[in-house]
């Protein structure tokens, strides 16, 4: 009897379907029971596949803080939440929260592509944690007095 798609299998189709409408990116499996979604090559969203217990990790450089309060996040294993990472697992009779991991996918896709590809982005959702750019201000020059 063939095993019934989960609400994780679902969410898992969603989201790589999603990612990979970005610029440059594609799908890479670097060991079992994962399909990645990376951009030149660079992996932006590590994934579980289909069947297997839902995951996710992704670089979260704005909002690595707020998603590690989240009940059911941890800092990515192999050094990777040293440098930004965040995975989120998620029980098989649990509806992954899409729309959020979207956002993810989004930070993350921004953190690890060439600005080149970045560049011809929308800006991110209202919602997505987006990197607010720094303006230094320029010291005021005096007028030597004539």
């Amino acid at each position: 009897m063939p095993r019934r798609k989960s609400a994780a299998d679902a969410a898992l189709k969603e989201l790589r379907e999603f990612g990979l409408r970005y610029p440059g990116t594609h799908t890479k499996s670097p060991w079992p029971g994962h399909l990645d979604l990376a951009v030149k090559d660079k992996t932006f969203a590590y994934l579980s596949i289909e069947g297997e217990p839902f995951s996710i990790s992704c670089k979260l450089p704005q909002s690595y803080t707020a998603a590690l309060m989240l009940p059911f996040t941890k800092p990515t294993a192999y050094g990777l939440g040293k440098s930004g990472w965040v995975s989120a697992q998620f029980a098989e009779d649990v509806a992954p929260p899409v729309d959020l991991l979207k956002e993810w996918i989004d930070e993350s896709y921004r953190a690890q592509a060439p600005k080149k590809l970045v560049a011809g982005l929308d800006p991110p959702s209202a919602t997505a944690a987006a990197p607010k750019r720094k303006t230094r201000a320029r010291p005021v020059q005096k007028r030597k007095a004539r």
